[in-house]
């Protein structure tokens, strides 16, 4: 009887509107017209494109190498995350895997190299892929960071295959890992992977269909033969990167830019970049509508994701804006508060062109998804003080507004650029987010969430995800 009268006394507090004008506000008269976006230099650096940006960075230089991804045969397209790891793991120059981390930690602050993707500014079906190679140092050693750093992508080494099978067993470990760390991020990916280009390489690189080819792969590699035809395709992969089309990202302080223009061309001059070339282009696919990912847990990560716009669309702005809406307005009290989630929410995706729900941490599934449908309706037919939209908007204006260091907001801007993400265009959306109504958020949820069909994805225990049984289900 104790447990049933605190139940209905929660119940009632969850449902209490409380009176937030007893507490300091922010509102929209309190937010900048204006932001400022660092605009860096073009200059060319041996024959390729490159980028200057004057910032101060404490005596830190940052370079970046950015390769646009070329046409490849389709085994090579899922080693690119592999290629990666091993192009920084595994040795260069002709020095082992040893003796170049010795060197890294020597003159570097860290060397990486990543896969990259996004859709287009205007037309989500053109997306674009590349990998980034990206290095930090003082500016003292700017010039040992740029041979280094040239030495990385001219000269790895892929021959050595125990380095190599255990930079693999150790991607898989990762990956494995962020099944139930990052697990609501891999369910909007396989939710949207057959709506957005950007999404499907996204699921096939780092989601959750790469992680069942990378186990695939792994289990082989025990075999000398398997090993040996992994490290050659590798050197495969690197040969057709080595003649795509490429350009530089300097971000330093200006009284080093006279040094570092001059250890860039000393190191590059031999491997200029060439000027044109094929462009992978990615397709969305849609063998499975709904999915459902299986693995040993007691807890579910659930998804539903919807084709919308890209980020140059006039209604772009307020599904960003309907997003926070939904979360603040219904999404957490009845997920997070009453569902017993983790957290949970909505969220336009600017980079897929993509509108996803999701749930993280879920002890619960069925009804986390008619929470999402529910969500829809409560827009269409509760009361909404002005209050409510002002909050959102100030919500989405905060994550566009965040600010970040010196180096960091440079590198925002040139990949802003780098995928159609002009100063221009990311101011002309700010304003547009300010300028959000509720008759907005409706319209976008009936044109884009209500008369689409949605794709759904979950991760949960085999026998949870039976509940729903239009999800076909796969063994993570």
């Amino acid at each position: 009887a104790a447990i049933q009268q605190r139940t209905e006394a929660l119940e009632a507090r969850q449902h209490q509107e409380d009176d937030p004008e007893i507490l300091p506000r922010v509102t929209l008269d309190d937010v900048p017209r204006d932001i400022d976006i660092p605009e860096g230099t073009q200059r060319s650096t041996a024959g390729m494109p490159s980028t200057w940006f004057a910032r101060g960075t404490n005596g830190l230089v940052y370079q970046q190498l950015v390769v646009d991804l070329p046409e490849l045969p389709e085994p090579l397209l899922d080693l690119v995350p592999i290629y990666c790891l091993c192009l920084t793991e595994a040795g260069s120059a002709g020095r082992d895997y040893l003796a170049t981390q010795a060197l890294q930690a020597a003159v570097t602050g860290g060397i990486s190299a990543r896969p990259i993707v996004r859709c287009g500014v205007e037309d989500l079906q053109q997306a674009r892929c590349g990998i980034a190679l990206a290095g930090k140092a003082l500016s003292r050693n700017s010039q040992a960071l740029s041979e280094l750093f040239t030495e990385t992508f001219t000269t790895p080494r892929f021959d050595e295959l125990p380095r190599i099978r255990e930079l693999v067993a150790q991607l898989r470990a990762h990956r494995e890992d962020a099944v139930t760390r990052s697990g609501h991020t891999l369910a909007m990916t396989a939710a949207g992977a057959g709506l957005s280009p950007a999404l499907a390489v996204t699921h096939r690189w780092s989601g959750l269909l790469g992680l069942t080819r990378l186990k695939a792969l792994d289990d082989t590699l025990d075999d000398d033969a398997r090993l040996q035809a992994l490290a050659e395709q590798l050197q495969a992969l690197h040969e057709h990167l080595l003649g795509a089309p490429r350009q530089i990202l300097l971000v330093g302080e200006a009284e080093a830019h006279s040094g570092l223009a001059g250890a860039l061309e000393s190191c590059w001059r031999d491997f200029p970049g060439p000027e044109t070339g094929t462009h992978y282009q990615p397709a969305a696919f849609s063998e499975v509508a709904h999915q459902g990912w299986y693995t040993s847990t007691q807890v579910n990560f659930c998804a539903r994701s919807f084709a919308t716009v890209a980020p140059a669309h006039e209604d772009a702005p307020a599904l960003q804006v309907l997003g926070d809406y939904l979360r603040n307005g219904f999404l957490h009290r009845m997920i997070r508060e009453q569902g017993g989630a983790y957290g949970g929410g909505a969220g336009y995706h600017a980079d897929s062109g993509t509108f996803r729900f999701f749930s993280y941490r879920d002890p619960r599934l069925d009804d986390t998804f008619g929470d999402f449908q529910q969500a829809l309706a409560w827009l269409g037919g509760a009361s909404h003080p002005p209050r409510q939209l002002e909050e959102a908007i100030l919500c989405s204006i905060s994550a566009l507004d965040r600010p970040g260091s010196p180096a960091g907001e440079a590198i925002t801007a040139f990949y802003g650029n780098l995928f159609g993400r002009t100063p221009e265009q990311r101011r002309a959306y700010r304003q547009r987010v300010l300028a959000v109504g509720l008759d907005d958020l409706r319209r976008v949820s009936r044109v884009y969430l209500q008369t689409q069909a949605a794709r759904d994805a979950a991760i949960g225990a085999r026998e949870t995800l039976r509940q729903r049984p239009e999800l076909e289900l796969t063994a993570i």
